[in-house]
């Protein structure tokens, strides 16, 4: 009787389960997990009673368009997630926020565009990430802050030129790294320096010129030639890219491997030579010459100035100045420096007045070279200087003029009671003062006035 009872409850069980199995779906019961096999069944979207409790879901070569927030709700049992070789373009934040068993997502294959902060939130335990052969434009700077880790991530084959290379230095776990057959045209140096697990790095086919030095390939090729690793253990493949062969790519020029395809491009004595053939002696570097620069100059004070510095060198040099009390000059409310070597000076001040030194350097060297510059001092005219007597117009200081003014008395500027304020604050907040000077006639040989106040930032004296 026993036995019978407890064939029934199977059969029973068997037939629930077969009932919620997505129709032309095969739900496999490998216990205690359910597999949902819906791989080829030319579906047009995710089926909406897939048992939640699966554990692996294969939903490729479909014609899927989108994933959406509910396909996936509360199916946190899932382990395995394919959705390759579908045509999706489409999917909603959030939409695998629930799948926090999740160590397998396979996307690749489709048409996604743009992946955004929220596509992967959540999934702090996924552990392959496979997204190649998409149309990939954009990734956001905060999609992969939550897959620390990340073991396997394949973004190859997109039309990528940027990655968010910050969330790539703390994928600690990460062993393949797959960015073959993009657009990157830049890898920041130490992005590999913390992944002391990663053993194959393809960046082949981008539009690379250099490739930064890493502790990372220090150390691989320091177990390599020491015997505790092999030589295949660390795979950089990194040919297809227009290498500029000079001494920055030396240190990668001493790695021992064996010979590859890669091709230099530049420069153009070693151009379409195989990279490993080039002796070590033909990585060179261009020292920098500096070719065009401002000559001395001579301004009035508070005008703008700009002083320009143009050079050459290979790699091409940065540029940097040195003001007169020998500071390096940064950007402030009052100076601006552009990569191509200009230094504006905004409001000039007496205090600018002496050599700038324009300093141009690059790994082969350095060069220098200064620049005058003379602030000519505004004459400030008093009335004495006038044959024809006025009466005095009135201090110009802005805080005793708006202490006058908000008393709303007959003061003059000076404090003095009686007579008409010749400067007044009319309106005045905490970043903006309106101004008013109250003259019955002209003054001889009054052309302009002059506002004089302190930067809130450099505590720079500024002119308007």
């Amino acid at each position: 009787m026993e036995r019978l009872l407890l064939c029934l409850m199977l059969v029973v069980a068997m037939a629930v389960r077969a009932q919620i199995c997505p129709k032309r779906c095969v739900c496999q019961i490998l216990s205690p997990n359910l597999a949902t096999l819906c791989a080829k069944k030319g579906l047009l979207f995710v089926p909406p009673n897939i048992d939640r409790h699966t554990v692996e879901l294969r939903l490729a070569d479909n014609f899927v368009t989108s994933v959406k927030r509910k396909d996936f709700a509360n199916m946190t049992r899932l382990v395995d997630l394919t959705l390759s070789r579908n045509t999706i373009s489409f999917i909603s934040s959030h939409a695998f926020t629930d799948l926090e068993n999740l160590r397998a997502l396979h996307l690749n294959s489709n048409r996604l565009t743009r992946i955004g902060n929220d596509t992967f939130s959540g999934m702090s335990k996924l552990h392959h990430l496979i997204l190649n052969n998409n149309q990939l434009l954009v990734i956001h700077q905060g999609a992969f802050n939550d897959l620390l880790a990340l073991e396997e991530l394949d973004l190859s084959y997109n039309n990528l030129d940027s990655i968010p290379w910050e969330a790539i230095q703390r994928m600690t776990s990460l062993h393949t790294l797959s960015l073959d057959h993009n657009m990157l045209d830049y890898i920041p140096e130490g992005t590999f320096s913390l992944l002391q697990k990663l053993n194959r790095l393809d960046v082949t086919s981008n539009k690379l010129q250099k490739l930064p030095p890493d502790p990372l390939f220090q150390r691989a090729q320091v177990l390599a030639t020491s015997g505790i690793l092999s030589s295949t253990t660390f795979a950089l493949s990194f040919g297809g890219n227009p290498l500029h062969c000079n001494c920055e790519l030396l240190w990668l020029r001493r790695l021992s491997r064996e010979d590859d395809l890669e091709t230099c491009a530049s420069p153009p004595l070693l151009a379409g030579r195989y990279f490993w053939s080039v002796p070590e002696e033909e990585f060179l570097c261009e020292p920098p010459l500096i070719t065009r620069y401002s000559h001395d100059i001579r301004v009035l004070e508070g005008q703008h100035v700009a002083l320009r510095c143009k050079a050459r060198g290979d790699p091409d040099p940065a540029i940097h100045w040195i003001s007169p009390d020998g500071k390096l000059v940064s950007n402030t409310s009052r100076t601006l420096v552009y990569t191509n070597g200009t230094l504006d000076i905004l409001i000039s001040t007496v205090k600018d007045t002496g050599s700038f030194t324009c300093i141009s350097s690059n790994p082969a060297g350095e060069a220098h070279q200064t620049v005058e510059l003379l602030i000519i001092k505004l004459p400030h005219i008093s009335n004495n200087t006038n044959s024809i007597q006025e009466p005095d117009p009135g201090s110009s200081d802005i805080s005793t003029s708006a202490r006058a003014g908000a008393a709303g008395s007959n003061a003059t500027a000076d404090g003095k009671p009686g007579g008409d304020k010749r400067v007044v604050i009319a309106e005045a907040t905490s970043s903006t003062a309106l101004i008013k000077f109250n003259f019955q006639r002209n003054i001889p040989g009054i052309r302009m006035f002059q506002i004089q106040y302190n930067g809130s930032q450099d505590d720079s004296l500024v002119y308007r």
